[in-house]
């Protein structure tokens, strides 16, 4: 079990390229198991003792507890899909050696927003979000974040168009590359706090 969840552990794939697709299976997978194990508790109580009321079945009633939090991710996951492959191909083309993330899925009390790609370096986060998404409010809520996570001084750019993300892109590349570990540190945050 412990080689599986290496395996499939969100955070082995967290802010890589297909990230919200290969959690899809994981979570759809770990749920059906989940929920099969308390069936076959329940089954196997019931045809030992002929009745409902054994140990088995309370085992398998306080199994269905993490099954249900499992339903719950997988129905999140359910909701949002990967970086579409063809916008994916033409950030990789820009990206160069800036620090990235795929699939990032930021959750609000109001809203959720889909990023589809974060780059990071010389304190500038800049990103792709899905088209129509409210970039204010957005950049708001990730600068907050950030600040609470203890990284002050980043300048957050969100963008909804892939012209001017590319553009962009091609300009941080420009840069000196960051020289100590503050790019790890700031995109550790930003999966902490995304799906």
């Amino acid at each position: 079990m412990n080689l599986f969840k290496r395996m499939f552990s969100a955070e082995n794939f967290k802010g890589q390229q297909n990230y919200i697709d290969t959690q899809k299976k994981y979570e759809i997978l770990k749920t059906v198991l989940m929920f099969a194990i308390s069936a076959s508790l329940f089954i196997a109580g019931y045809i030992t003792t002929g009745t409902r009321k054994n140990l088995l079945s309370i085992v398998a009633i306080l199994g269905c507890l993490p099954a249900c939090k499992s339903a719950v991710n997988m129905i999140m996951f359910l909701r949002f899909r990967s970086t579409p492959s063809d916008i994916a191909a033409k950030i990789q083309g820009s990206v160069g050696n800036l620090y990235e993330l795929y699939d990032n899925v930021f959750t609000t009390y109001e809203k959720t927003y889909v990023v589809y790609h974060l780059v990071f370096r010389q304190n500038n986060l800049c990103g792709l979000a899905k088209e129509g998404t409210d970039i204010a409010k957005l950049t708001t809520h990730i600068d907050e974040k950030l600040k609470v996570g203890g990284h002050k001084g980043i300048t957050v750019k969100l963008f909804d168009k892939e012209d001017k993300y590319i553009e962009r892109l091609k300009s941080l590349n420009e840069l000196e590359p960051d020289t100590d570990n503050r790019p790890e540190e700031v995109l550790n945050t930003v999966k902490a706090i995304c799906l």
